[in-house]
């Protein structure tokens, strides 16, 4: 397929920055650690510039925090990190899957023992990791290409579905060097959040849209007001304990992405008709394969 648009020769770490930018993402907290450093390092610099914000968080606990804070602002968001950092990650991930934060969280596997080497070992954490039940959109880029287009569909799956969405990388392809064809801003599919439009006073914060479950989000300063909290919610935002409502909350958590499935799952197959054997693989083994 011809791709039209400014051709680039980067880093797979470069590339996912500037996807985040084109997607729109206007803010970035985090905390350095090899080999996902180069996202930081590139957003102190790219975000200022167009109009965003960087800050170094004191760890990888406040980036996470700091970025979900910012999403509730009304932002696009976006922090990165590897192995260990998103370990830490995961309780404040759990916040915002509950509080159902839009969020781009990247992890460049691996970090600990091997910073330099490769591994794919967050693989479960990704699914399993936090302490709730959710759906997971996570995708896993296995050329530089792709880490800038999934970077774009990652923002823009966060704003759609409501809820924190993965880029799981691995150190082979976040510091490989490839060709990037980058769209001009004109020609990038931009996704975001569906805001309310009742009168504030009549707004009910977590009333989901009958068609896609997902309910529409205020931002914190533009006059609604709404109750964030890491506990299951009513309809209303605040903490119950009725099983009733504690249902409908998961389910529906689920569901929202669920039944759109098919137009996120996406996958290439080779060599299929008539093979006995089939081999799946994600990354930078992907290419092996």
């Amino acid at each position: 397929m011809k791709r039209e648009g400014e051709v680039i020769f980067t880093l797979g770490n470069d590339a996912m920055t500037a996807g985040a930018i084109a997607a729109g993402a206007r803010f970035y907290a985090g905390y350095p650690i090899t080999p996902s450093s180069e996202v930081a390092e590139l957003s102190s610099i790219r975000l200022p510039a167009a109009g965003g914000i960087f800050v170094q968080m004191e760890d990888e606990l406040a980036g996470i925090a700091a970025a979900i804070g910012a999403s509730i602002a009304g932002a696009k968001a976006l922090t990165a990190t590897s192995g260990p950092g998103f370990s830490l990650k995961q309780e404040n991930l759990g916040l915002a899957y509950i509080a159902e934060i839009p969020l781009v969280v990247v992890d460049v596997m691996p970090s600990t023992g091997t910073p330099t080497k490769t591994a794919q070992q967050d693989v479960m954490q990704a699914r399993w990791g936090t302490h709730g039940d959710h759906a997971t959109i996570c995708y896993s880029p296995s050329s530089v290409q792709e880490c800038y287009d999934l970077a774009i569909k990652a923002f823009n799956a966060a704003e759609r579905f409501r809820q924190p969405v993965l880029i799981l990388g691995d150190e082979v392809v976040g510091h490989m060097r490839e060709k990037v064809v980058k769209k001009a801003p004109a020609e990038v599919k931009i996704v975001n959040r569906v805001r309310p439009t009742c009168d504030p006073a009549k707004f009910t914060p977590y009333l989901p849209d009958p068609v896609t479950g997902v309910p529409p989000m205020a931002s914190f300063g533009d006059g609604y007001s709404w109750h964030v909290t890491g506990l299951t919610t009513n309809d209303w935002g605040f903490p119950t304990n009725d099983n009733a409502e504690i249902e409908k909350k998961i389910l529906r958590m689920m569901s929202k992405v669920s039944r759109a499935r098919s137009e996120i799952v996406e996958y290439e197959a080779e060599y299929m008709d008539g093979a006995d054997v089939v081999v799946v693989a994600y990354g930078s083994v992907a290419r092996s394969a």
